[in-house]
């Protein structure tokens, strides 16, 4: 007969072969645990990574945008309704129309200006530099013209 202390250890002893290592049931549980929390990860990143290149679309073309406004301040849509131009990487395309007819503008105090005046639609349309289509936008520009010299009386 086993006193006491001797049962303690056997039952230690046996308890100790039992977690000896991990099963297959555990092993797979955790290949499992890692497999989903890598393609959680995955997905996570892959979703930045579209949300980063959306974000990059967008700025190149807020900045082609602003180039194109401020060439188009430039530009006369009474004397040059129509036209084209390289704006770095961009090719910028331009249709004017009148929206009002030609008016004759107002002098300081009182009179009728040297110039007439009228309200253009500008529609601009923004080419990459491989001719592809890019986007497209619409401008409300005034246009001018000299019609009269200092020296006509008014």
């Amino acid at each position: 007969m086993q006193t006491r202390s001797q049962r303690k250890y056997t039952v230690n002893k046996s308890s100790r072969r039992k977690q000896s290592g991990f099963t297959l049931l555990e092993a797979i549980v955790s290949l499992v645990l890692i497999a989903s929390t890598g393609m959680a990860l995955f997905s996570w990143v892959n979703s930045n990574i579209i949300t980063l290149n959306r974000v990059q679309t967008s700025n190149a073309e807020n900045a082609a945008t602003l180039n194109a406004i401020e060439y188009m301040h430039s530009i006369n849509p009474m004397t040059t309704p129509q036209g084209q131009a390289n704006l770095g990487s961009s090719r910028l395309s331009w249709q004017a129309e009148a929206t009002t007819d030609p008016l004759d503008g107002a002098s300081y105090p009182f009179g009728i200006s040297l110039y007439q005046l009228a309200m253009y639609l500008t529609k601009i349309t923004v080419q990459k530099s491989d001719g592809q289509f890019w986007f497209a936008f619409s401008l409300q520009q005034v246009g001018y013209k000299k019609v009269r010299d200092i020296s006509q009386p008014f």
